[in-house]
């Protein structure tokens, strides 16, 4: 009896002593891992080789070491500009959502730095990117099929930066860009009402075509958008705006398919066998 409840208590301490030493060696474990990478660099030569890893396109090194300069150094100049290069590199990393909040709060938080139009510039191209994959590249007009979302915030942030920097030397690009974007967007639009009028709701699809006109005005889609502004009044018996649309679509466009009396716009197929 004696016997057994040595051996019990044996047990439990060699229990309590196994848990007591697996909770020791984690704690070492840890305590190495923090001494690798506590060191007394300065903080500009920590960025001078977080630097170095975004030259060299090593984005997954470039994200580590500058979030341990900011670890480090929470304040001051290079952890200013550590948040841009870090945005950057998150961005080429395919980290949208990192780049955006890491952008977002750089501008929160130092809204007058020298280089905060870089910032709304990112915040741009991050979102145009995030919209344009590998088949996008090879076919363009694809985009216009895929929800617009990330393009109109695209949209907005390059306009942000026309209407707070217009002295940018990012916005020749950011207008470039914004062409692109308006023509997409236009075109979805159209591509929106004429869904809606294959389905007969005339009211929404000249929602539709009337938002692309006011909305992306001086674009190739607006030729489309006064037809179908047209054909959706005629449906629904508004003469007055009918007539006035067809005008407006005689005077700007007198060699439109529509105007000509033809029922669709001619494809290149047409065009090589103009027979019926």
């Amino acid at each position: 009896m004696t016997f057994r409840s040595s051996h019990f208590v044996d047990a439990r301490a060699l229990r309590l002593l196994a848990v007591i030493l697996a909770a020791m060696m984690l704690l070492a474990s840890g305590c190495r891992k923090d001494v690798q990478f506590d060191d007394d660099r300065s903080a500009a030569d920590l960025y001078a080789d977080a630097k170095a890893s975004l030259d060299n396109k090593s984005w997954d090194q470039a994200i580590r070491s500058y979030k341990h300069l900011q670890t480090r150094y929470p304040f001051g100049r290079y952890t200013e500009q550590s948040m841009l290069d870090l945005s950057y590199a998150y961005f080429k990393a395919h980290e949208a959502q990192n780049a955006l909040s890491t952008l977002n709060r750089f501008i929160r938080t130092y809204p007058t730095h020298p280089n905060v139009d870089y910032a709304f510039y990112l915040k741009g191209l991050v979102n145009y990117e995030e919209n344009l994959g590998f088949l996008e590249r090879l076919m363009p007009k694809r985009v216009r099929d895929r929800d617009q979302t990330k393009l109109r915030d695209a949209f907005v942030d390059f306009s942000e930066l026309l209407r707070r920097f217009p002295d940018s030397r990012y916005v020749p690009d950011a207008r470039q860009r914004m062409v692109y974007l308006r023509n997409n967007l236009a075109a979805y639009e159209i591509g929106v009402a004429n869904f809606y009028m294959g389905y007969k709701a005339y009211i929404a699809a000249a929602n539709r075509a009337r938002f692309a006109l006011e909305t992306y005005p001086n674009t190739p889609e607006n030729e489309e958008a006064l037809v179908m502004l047209h054909q959706a009044y005629t449906q629904l018996s508004l003469t007055e705006l009918a007539d006035s649309t067809m005008q407006v679509l005689t005077l700007n466009y007198p060699n439109n398919y529509y105007v000509l009396g033809e029922k669709k716009k001619r494809d290149w197929l047409d065009w090589l066998w103009p027979f019926d």
